[in-house]
């Protein structure tokens, strides 16, 4: 079961902290959530933000994904290598899972990189995944799941998680 959820319009950060909360209800349910999310810090006005990925269950640092490209740089700031270490880190940690909850299916899973093999190996496996898809990601996260991915209204995340869980 692939499910995700898209936040069109809400403020930056809000899908994370949804994903967040529901990873943590989970496990305060007793289910065994594998995945992680991401924590963004906010630098200021003059300044992009930080971006963390913490690896649910995992003690430890976080793995910072994002990197300083220097003042008046206007290119992408996500460390593509820490974000597939983050993925090989989770990855590592899906024995006896129930659920995969992953931060997001973004422009390095758009052109097969980041999560996207340990999405397609839960999904193949029969591990439920949950994720959030930005709009601008959506054509090729349709063409990625071909079908088999249903779109879970926010309020609905936990419900579908545990029903998929206990389906699994």
């Amino acid at each position: 079961m692939l499910g995700w959820f898209g936040l069109d319009g809400a403020a930056d950060g809000e899908a994370d902290r949804v994903l967040a909360r529901l990873a943590g209800d989970l496990a305060d349910e007793g289910f065994r959530v594998a995945g992680a999310v991401q924590v963004n810090t906010d630098l200021g006005a003059d300044c992009a933000c930080d971006m963390d990925i913490l690896v649910i269950g995992e003690e430890g640092a976080p793995i910072r994904i994002s990197q300083s490209l220097g003042a008046g740089s206007s290119g992408c700031r996500l460390d593509p290598g820490a974000l597939e270490m983050a993925a090989a880190r989770v990855g590592r940690r899906l024995a006896g899972a129930e659920i995969l909850i992953v931060p997001k299916f973004g422009r390095q899973e758009a052109v097969g990189r980041g999560f996207r093999t340990l999405i397609a190996h839960a999904v193949a496996d029969g591990l439920p995944v949950m994720l959030h898809v930005p709009p601008e990601q959506r054509e090729a996260f349709a063409e990625f799941a071909a079908g088999m991915a249903e779109r879970i209204e926010p309020a609905a995340l936990a419900e579908w998680c545990r029903r998929a869980a206990r389906a699994a």
